[in-house]
């Protein structure tokens, strides 16, 4: 089966050139997302990749049409042949049928790659400049000056651990605690400490005390 996937970048944009050119390669079912390529949220072609078998062959017109850059066209791409379906990109001429096809995906996989590397080489470099010039310093470590107090209360079971993350500005607690506000079995766990409570705060207090001084 022949499964067609058009995208245009506003809703004013007209399909239909794309829409004509599915129509000539006798596509069986088309697919229509009128959003931003940049948008990772795309409704149609989340229906579409839930629909493909193994045997359909998904085409395009061009490959900015289906993806956003280079890695994620490879995602894309290996998620379909993991459930044994043909990708088709009439503008770059890629079919994965064909032994070229496959090739020039194999290039795209470089090319995606050498991108990769470039980034982190400039992240290196970066880095490396601002330690030479004394301005880089890290992240910065955050202090907490009632934090021996608070593990010691923690330890000897005085406190529950959502009350010691209360105490201690835990990352996200406030935000637990309003969602815990409108949901009763949660809210309940929260306050007595639960196992998955007592799991976070046991991991976050490992790892604070690894970056001490706190």
């Amino acid at each position: 089966m022949k499964i067609g996937y058009i995208r245009v970048s506003t809703q004013a944009q007209n399909t239909m050139r794309q829409e004509v050119l599915m129509q000539e390669l006798g596509v069986d079912e088309v697919y229509i997302d009128r959003l931003s390529g940049k948008n990772t949220d795309r409704p149609e072609l989340k229906k579409m990749m839930d629909y493909v078998r193994k045997g359909d062959t998904v085409i395009v017109e061009s490959i900015s049409r289906f993806a956003r850059n280079t890695r994620d066209l490879l995602v894309l791409i290996e998620k379909l042949t993991e459930k044994g379906v043909e990708f088709v990109s009439r503008k770059e001429a890629i079919d994965t049928t064909t032994p070229t096809g496959k090739f020039m995906l194999t290039v795209f996989g470089a090319v995606a790659e050498l991108e990769r590397e470039y980034i982190l080489q400039r992240q290196r470099e970066g880095i490396a400049i601002a330690k030479a010039q004394g301005k880089y310093t890290g992240r910065k470590s955050i202090e907490r000056s009632n934090f021996d107090a608070v593990e010691k209360l923690w330890r000897a079971g005085t406190i529950s651990a959502a009350e010691a993350m209360r105490r201690l500005d835990f990352p996200g607690f406030s935000r637990v605690s309003r969602f815990a506000k409108n949901n009763n079995t949660f809210l309940h766990s929260l306050q007595q400490g639960g196992k998955a409570v007592r799991n976070n705060f046991r991991s976050w207090l490992i790892h604070s005390r690894r970056r001490k001084p706190l």
